[in-house]
């Protein structure tokens, strides 16, 4: 029974002999290293970089859910990268916005 379980997750167009599972296997590195940097003060977060991965997750979530097979994996990478980077540009503009107001008051 495991046994047939186990082959035919590998043998699934999207398992472990090819690019749709590896791929976002490796894409969860980056979504795990931007998990890592929620320790970083807001002020060294990049809006471009953030802004940049929170796109390339949200057209990848799309496209993994319209193409066959569908690529589960592809997708939760992708939303998690999405997720974690708008997170990222929300702590970055409520900095922003806090020390502007703060900047105000002290005038």
């Amino acid at each position: 029974m495991a046994a047939s379980k186990f082959q035919a997750f590998w043998n699934h167009p999207a398992g472990p002999n090819t690019i749709h599972f590896w791929a976002p296997l490796f894409k969860w590195g980056i979504t795990i290293a931007n998990l890592a940097d929620l320790s970083k003060p807001p002020e060294e977060i990049s809006y471009p970089q953030q802004s940049a991965l929170t796109i390339n997750g949200l057209i990848w979530a799309r496209y993994s859910s319209v193409i066959t097979p569908k690529n589960w994996t592809l997708l939760s990478s992708s939303l998690g990268m999405a997720s974690i980077c708008t997170y990222q540009l929300a702590r970055k503009l409520e900095h922003e916005f806090s020390s502007k107001y703060e900047a105000d008051a002290i005038e």
